[in-house]
């Protein structure tokens, strides 16, 4: 007779725990068995430092199945309710073509692809981007374009530190905002001048030039709707030798002429409105661009085309010497995530709809706005403005009793105007909207048609002569060939094919925790009731986003130990940048302005150091011993000789090195005890959740970054969000948002002290929230994994860390480790000696591992010459040890270049990666065979995977620097 069956609550619950760790029980003893060790929680005694581990199990509650928390999560998304919104502002609901919301946004093949950093398996999203930039290129008329940055207001932001660096107005320290710019990037931009030091003149634009100024910001279309005369600001603001900086709104970019023709230096904006939902703020790309000129004080990431190794046309990210992973604090930005995945999207709504579909979208939106304005002039309503491409402003006398008929429709205006509303159209508003639109504002029985204002618009031009598109857009192959469903849906298909994806294999980053992104997490993301939230609806309407951000929060500081949490930022970098402010503002607030002093590690992020410089504070470097750890003496001797003016440490725990530095409590007393905060850099809670806390060690604040830790996915560079938890000391200048005020969460009475969460503090991103649209997937991954999950993921990332290092330590050197021998959740391969008896380097392993199917892990950081390998708790052990067999079979490679058998310039890794065309070629004369460069191993033949180009040259690429589509012949060639 068969055994009966049975399975209770919790083991059900505990289902999807099991399906998000990659080794079995009978796998991680296993695991165990190679380590010396009887059990994992052996290994974590010995790994972890008793000091710092929590004495308790984290108060978050069991872990719930896929079932429950998807249907828990539609009941709280059903509290929110979607109005149509009019609001505008720079966030408009759109219709996202489904061949690109399946087939891009939902699919693992673009959303778990890491930053193109190895580009010879990346060129399908580096395409993408190239079209983006060339999107960007052809409707602002500028030379040179960015990849995308975080969102308007940053890109804001990042133009006015990109005016300060280029302008010849060296002496003027002022920088001039149009008063009819965006209120929020009005907001981040003043934020950002406040700790660079600048002065900020908000005026009326035609007051540019009363002003001694280094640049200058004005909106293409003012925020209550107005076609602005840019030509004579531009000339005025130039003249005064600054720089002349133009918001636009990507759609009317299509009917308006490109700002570069009437002489702009940046043009920047949001692609939202290009097929990405609102999300309640984000995440959304913004584009940026400039002239040639200023192409190396440009933030952010730049696509451009080189050759590879067999002269093929080969794309790859374009003069790094001037990031923040290489310049330091002397970076042009602190930015280190762009918006990959948006920015891709909005890329591919352009290529399917083409010049003529994007033309008729914009124009019909433009016509809804004629209709609308000519309907209310008939009616004796006094419009504010005379022109416009989709917002219309207009005099409401009645405004509360126009407001209370929108509610009771679910409409929502822009209504913060005094005596004066505003609506701004968008492609999914249809003719009956225009009559709804009627009814609200005037009552029913308005007796206006559509029909008849229709034809009553016929010649009327909203758009100014002057300012009429002329040139040409989108008149490469690209945007004009992939019309149809069909085609379309194989473009994808084909970009996706040249990318290596989590989909694929493991990819084994060092500090970027590519684990994995469970479709029930992913799910969400779409559902129209986070999606079409717009971030500025009244709060009444987001209940279901504040319930959900409220829980998230919750968990987020019982899980670090801090007592109070901001969504807002929307990268870790932008994170870190909060977080600095926070602890500048609260020295300020005892007085303490003096206090700009920031040390940092010598192993640290090179984001720490560009955000330090970002806060205005000067960094001193502390330096490692030879085990990697903080020099504790050079520590003492820095906090001590810089007490008077010391403001923090940055610091990563565990460290960059990969251990849990014993000392790290007496790190933060040193600090402390010389006045300072601790900043502990959130890039490594993988390796603390469940085990410790940042609060609970000492630290005063962290950034957590939600797109590796709790499983937002990477997207192939972007989104991220980057959250900060403080304690209770420096919640009073956590950022806040002059559009919409920001809800904190945590304690709001700690110690006596009351917590106004910053009210009057300026804000860092657009949105108040952040990219409030992904916070659902680190929401699902909590409650699914539950207290109990959420420590084993830590201890098995822990467990899966060190068995790579010790089947590695057989083949290669590992260059540190922390007590008991043992590592955190990442090991560094030194790579130094084999280079020296060899000549072969971190890279050419790198491009072999490509060959085998695997991306390659992170190079030279945080040590020159170096590979550092993290697995995360979701890879299975069968993937681990194939990841394992694939180096230990390149190190037998290395010792055939060693011992002469293969020569140094022939040999299969100088070589790698191998193209199909590469193998195919008739004239092959290589120390080794076809087959072997192809399928160097059984499992490669099971699973292969072929990069689509060869080597990339990098110094061609710089040398000749080429950042948009190539030209037509090229597209023929091919």
């Amino acid at each position: 007779m068969s055994e009966k069956f049975s399975l209770t609550q919790l083991e059900q619950n505990e289902i999807f725990i099991r399906r998000h760790i990659g080794p079995s029980e009978d796998e991680q003893l296993e695991m165990c068995k190679t380590l010396g060790v009887s059990s994992v929680k052996e290994l974590i005694d010995q790994t972890v430092p008793g000091s710092i581990r929590l004495p308790e199990t984290l108060n978050i509650g069991d872990a719930q199945t896929e079932e429950q928390t998807l249907a828990y999560l539609k009941s709280v998304a059903s509290e929110n309710q979607i109005a149509k919104s009019y609001i505008g502002l720079g966030y408009h609901p759109v219709s996202v073509p489904n061949v690109i919301q399946r087939n891009v946004l939902e699919n693992p093949g673009w959303y778990t692809a890491y930053t193109p950093y190895q580009p010879e398996i990346a060129q399908g999203r580096l395409e993408s981007l190239l079209n983006f930039q060339q999107l960007t290129i052809d409707l602002t008329g500028l030379e040179l374009a960015s990849a995308s940055l975080l969102d308007e207001a940053t890109a804001a932001a990042e133009a006015m530190a990109l005016a300060k660096r280029v302008a010849k107005a060296k002496k003027a320290n002022t920088f001039f905002i149009a008063n009819d710019v965006f209120p929020q990037t009005i907001d981040v931009v003043k934020t950002r001048a406040e700790l660079f030091g600048f002065e900020i003149v908000v005026d009326a634009a035609e007051k540019v030039s009363e002003y001694d100024i280094f640049g200058a910001l004005f909106h293409y279309t003012g925020q209550e709707g107005q076609v602005n005369d840019i030509k004579p600001l531009i000339e005025a603001t130039q003249e005064k030798k600054a720089i002349a900086i133009v918001a636009a709104d990507i759609m009317s970019l299509i009917m308006l002429e490109g700002p570069a023709q009437f002489g702009a230096d940046v043009v920047l904006g949001s692609a939202q409105r290009f097929g990405v939902p609102m999300g309640y703020g984000g995440p959304h790309a913004a584009f940026f661009a400039t002239t040639d000129k200023f192409k190396r004080s440009l933030p952010g990431r730049i696509i451009g085309v080189s050759k590879d190794r067999r002269g093929n046309k080969a794309l790859r990210m374009a003069m790094q010497t001037r990031e923040q992973h290489i310049r330091r604090e002397k970076a042009n930005s602190n930015i280190c995530t762009a918006q990959v995945l948006l920015a891709n999207m909005a890329s591919f709504y352009a290529v399917y709809h083409g010049p003529k579909g994007l033309k008729a979208i914009a124009q019909r939106i433009n016509r809804l706005a004629d209709i609308f304005a000519l309907g209310l002039k008939e009616k004796g309503i006094k419009l504010v403005n005379d022109s416009w491409f989709d917002t219309v402003t207009f005099e409401a006398v009645n405004k509360d009793e126009i407001l209370a008929r929108a509610a009771n429709k679910l409409v929502n205006f822009r209504s913060d105007l005094d005596g004066k509303l505003s609506v701004s159209m968008h492609e999914t508003v249809g003719r009956e909207d225009i009559i709804e639109l009627f009814d609200v504002v005037l009552g029913e029985g308005h007796g206006l048609t559509v029909e008849a204002l229709d034809n009553a618009a016929q010649g009327f031009d909203s758009v100014p002569a002057e300012y009429t598109r002329k040139t040409d857009i989108l008149t490469h192959p690209v945007f004009n060939a992939y019309q149809s469903e069909t085609e379309m849906l194989r473009y994808i298909r084909k970009l996706e094919s040249k990318d290596l994806s989590l989909n694929h294999s493991m990819i084994s980053l060092g500090s970027c925790t590519m684990k994995l992104n469970a479709t029930a997490e992913m799910i969400p993301v779409t559902w129209p009731e986070f999606g079409n939230m717009h971030p500025f609806a009244p709060m009444s309407q987001a209940q279901g986003y504040r319930k959900m951000i409220g829980e998230l929060s919750d968990w987020l500081i019982e899980i670090t130990g801090y007592d109070n949490i901001s969504m807002q930022p929307n990268s870790g970098a932008q994170g870190e940048y909060a977080g600095l402010i926070a602890i500048r503002k609260y020295h300020e607030s005892r007085g303490d302005h003096h206090r700009n002093i920031c040390l940092i590690p010598s192993s640290a992020h090179g984001t720490n150091p560009a955000s330090a410089q970002m806060a205005s504070m000067k960094v001193v470097l502390v330096e490692c011993d030879k085990q990697g750890n903080i020099d504790m003496a050079d520590l003492k001797a820095k906090a001590e000789e810089h007490k008077d003016a010391l403001s923090c440490i940055m610091v990563t725990y565990p460290s960059t090195h990969g251990v849990y530095e014993e000392s790290i409590r007496e790190v933060c007393d040193i600090v402390h005890d010389n006045g300072g905060q601790v900043y502990m850099d959130g890039a490594n809670m993988n390796a603390q959740v469940g085990l410790t806390a940042p609060g609970f060690i000492g630290s005063d604040v962290s950034h957590l970054n939600l797109h590796k830790t709790f499983c937002i996915p990477h997207g192939g560079g972007g989104p991220g969000m980057g959250p900060i938890g403080v304690k209770a000391h420096l919640a009073p200048f956590l950022p806040n948002h002059q559009v919409t005020k920001v809800e904190f969460f945590g304690d709001n009475d700690i110690d006596g002290m009351t917590i106004n969460g910053g009210a009057d503090n300026g804000a860092v991103s657009a949105a108040p929230y952040g990219s409030a649209g992904i916070l659902p997937i680190s929401w699902a991954y909590i409650a699914m994994m539950g207290k109990h999950g959420l420590q084993q993921a830590t201890e098995v990332a822990i467990l899966n860390a060190n068995y790579i290092t010790e089947r590695l330590s057989k083949h290669f050197p590992i260059l540190y480790r922390g007590r008991n021998n043992r590592v955190a959740h990442e090991c560094i391969v030194d790579i130094r000696p084999l280079k020296e008896s060899s000549g072969i380097s971190e890279m050419d392993i790198a491009k072999r591992l490509n060959d085998y199917g695997f991306h390659a892990p992170t190079m030279s950081f945080p040590v020159a010459g170096t590979l550092m390998i993290e697995p995360t708790e979701s890879e299975a052990k069968v993937e681990i040890d194939r990841f394992i067999d694939a180096l230990i079979s390149i190190r037998e490679e290395i010792a055939k270049v060693e011992s002469g058998q293969w020569t140094l310039d022939n040999n299969p890794l100088v070589f790698a990666p191998h193209t199909s065309e590469d193998v195919l070629d008739p004239n092959w004369d290589r120390a080794y065979a076809r087959d072997y460069a192809a399928f160097p191993c059984e499992a490669v033949k099971q699973n292969k995977f072929w990069p689509t180009v060869t080597r990339i040259d990098d110094v061609y690429g710089d040398r000749n620097l080429i950042c948009s589509c190539p030209d037509i012949d090229s597209y023929r060639d091919e």
